[in-house]
């Protein structure tokens, strides 16, 4: 449960700075890094709550 809730503040956090940051730099590559980042965030997490998520094997 504990992963659950640090995890879901975590993406909160880092989606709030990186719309931040897109709003001040608009450009499509940039745009493209953040979704892609974003997609790998929220795959590692949903894994990470799938396997347990203590960090071990």
């Amino acid at each position: 449960m504990t992963n659950l809730i640090t995890g879901i503040i975590g993406i909160a956090s880092v989606v709030a700075f990186l719309s931040f940051m897109l709003v001040w730099v608009p450009a499509p590559p940039l745009i493209i890094i953040v979704v892609a980042v974003m997609a790998l965030l929220v795959i590692d997490f949903l894994q990470s709550l799938k396997s347990g998520g203590n960090g071990g094997s």
